[in-house]
């Protein structure tokens, strides 16, 4: 009897052992995810397309293929290959492993060369989806085949689309309507010609009056406005590019690229460099992102009637976080405690007087903040909102701020006013901040130049931003025209006003750059 129990209680211990060892092996194993594998695919009569999706947790998973219901294979990848008659294929897989399985299927669509109607076309340039004027198919356009991710089609329930691809290849284009489908290859060559990812070309150029105005870029006696548009563009166009300044609200500058920046979606298309950079000593706790940023409004242009220019009806604003209002900023509450002004002016005009003297008329010290004032009573402006000021003039820059080249004794600019976005966040410090100086000018969430430092994501653009004036959203394929203009009326004590500065500019797909678009 004691011999048969010990037998039993050997076979349950060896038995509660292998439960033991095998839940210790589902340890850590979780239930696969199928990724990388589209809903639908089109492809042309006797075309060849290896599928590869990536498999998130895969390492102990088995791979079951199906094709319209049938096994075809067990490995990672399957290769189909269409046959020469149209159809309609169900392609299915099931990856599977102790913890669980994901299953993924796509409708693959084979379609004769003869039923296709073939377009021939460049990168970064818009092509419309017809035929010598005709459309060539009506109900809703998708791009059901693509060569690459970095493409844009636009006025897909129009019955002339557009479309626009940054990489060569062969993209299918597919409308259904009513059960009836139309399908259109767009064969996308590179583009002939060297393009350059950079600013090719500035069309215009004024400043408002500031402190850097006349210097960046340089005045010379006698320049005209047609010279420093060309000096602003010697400064912006390339790779090599050197900062210019916009100087006080309103001031802006226009640029073109050789090409169309095409809006793709979910990513962000462009960005044009400033000189923003982040506080090294702010010594609030806590604090939200800011330093040394001045943030200069985004406008863009699709030239959609291929006239090699800006029209007023084709500029779009870019919808920076703070377009409409401030109050999502993460700074917003500090501002009102600081008494700053909040608001946001859509409508906004300021109109600038030439100065009448500019010789110092106050005594300055160049190292003393609460005495860098030179001219008191400066540049006189108004604004559509009541207000009569003047902007000071200071001991670091002596040449006048007034655009020199320009013969009208006053200047005004039309736009949108931001909030002002600087506070003094100065801590005396005996016989090193005894004046209680340091401003902080903090950084909008997104949307704007010269509001991030130019490595930062939040410095780049997504053209799906783009708004008309009444705040709708509106689609573009693409841009050709940039246009920037300094958004905040501000003095920030012994720095000056706040002055977009505008550097190189970048299209980022053709940099080989994917930032992905914001999430909110």
């Amino acid at each position: 009897m004691r011999k048969q129990y010990s037998f039993l209680l050997l076979a349950l211990t060896l038995l509660l052992s292998a439960c033991s060892s095998e839940d210790e092996s589902m340890e850590g194993i979780l239930p696969p995810t199928i990724a990388g594998l589209e809903s639908e695919y089109t492809l042309l009569a006797g075309e060849e397309l290896t599928f590869a999706p990536t498999v998130e947790n895969g390492e102990h998973a088995t791979c079951l293929w199906t094709l319209d219901g049938a096994e075809v294979s067990r490995k990672a990848t399957y290769t189909f290959l269409a046959g020469n008659e149209a159809y309609t294929h169900t392609l299915s897989l099931q990856v599977s492993n102790e913890a669980g399985k994901d299953e993924k299927t796509a409708r693959l669509n084979v379609i004769s060369q003869g039923s296709t109607v073939t377009l021939e076309a460049q990168t970064y340039t818009v092509v419309p989806i017809e035929l010598n004027g005709t459309p060539l198919g009506g109900g809703t356009w998708k791009v059901t085949s693509a060569a690459s991710d970095l493409y844009r089609l636009t006025g897909a329930d129009t019955d002339i689309p557009s479309f626009i691809a940054a990489r060569e290849g062969r993209y299918i284009l597919t409308a259904e309507n009513e059960g009836s489908k139309t399908h259109v290859l767009v064969n996308v060559k590179e583009r002939s010609g060297k393009l350059t990812s950079n600013i090719a070309s500035v069309l215009d150029y004024m400043p408002a009056p500031g402190q850097f105005v006349n210097v960046l870029p340089e005045y010379e006696e006698g320049d005209t406005h047609e010279d420093m548009v060309r000096k602003a563009g010697e400064w912006l166009v390339g790779d090599e590019a050197y900062a210019i300044t916009l100087g006080g609200w309103g001031g802006y500058v226009v640029v073109g690229f050789d090409h169309t920046i095409p809006n793709v979606a979910g990513l962000r298309d462009f960005r044009i460099n400033g000189n923003a950079f982040d506080a090294a000593d702010n010594g609030r706790p806590d604090a939200p992102k800011g330093g040394s940023c001045e943030p200069g409004i985004v406008m863009v242009a699709y030239d959609r009637n291929k006239n090699g220019r800006p029209d007023e009806d084709e500029w779009y604003e870019i919808a920076g976080s703070g377009n409409f209002t401030t109050k999502t900023e993460a700074w917003y509450s500090i501002a009102v405690e600081n008494g700053n002004d909040t608001d946001v002016f859509r409508d906004y005009e300021m109109t600038y007087y030439r100065p009448t003297r500019e010789e110092p008329e106050e005594s300055a010290e160049p190292d003393n903040p609460l005495a860098y004032i030179t001219i008191k009573d400066y540049i006189r402006w108004t604004d559509n909102r009541g207000n009569n000021e003047y902007k000071v003039k200071n001991v670091y820059h002596t040449q006048t701020y007034y655009p020199a080249w320009v013969d009208e004794n006053q200047l005004t600019f039309h736009g949108i006013r931001l909030a002002n976005n600087a506070i003094n966040e100065g801590k005396f410090n005996p016989g090193i901040n005894s004046g209680s100086v340091y401003f902080v000018l903090y950084s909008f969430r997104y949307g704007y130049v010269d509001n991030s430092s130019n490595v930062d994501d939040n410095s780049a653009i997504d053209i799906d931003w783009a708004v008309d004036r009444e705040g709708n959203p509106v689609e573009l394929p693409g841009v050709d025209f940039i246009k920037v203009y300094n958004g905040v009326n501000q003095e920030n004590g012994w720095l000056g006003e706040c002055s977009t500065e505008v550097e190189r500019g970048e299209d980022l797909h053709m940099q080989g750059k994917r930032i992905p678009t914001l999430e909110e």
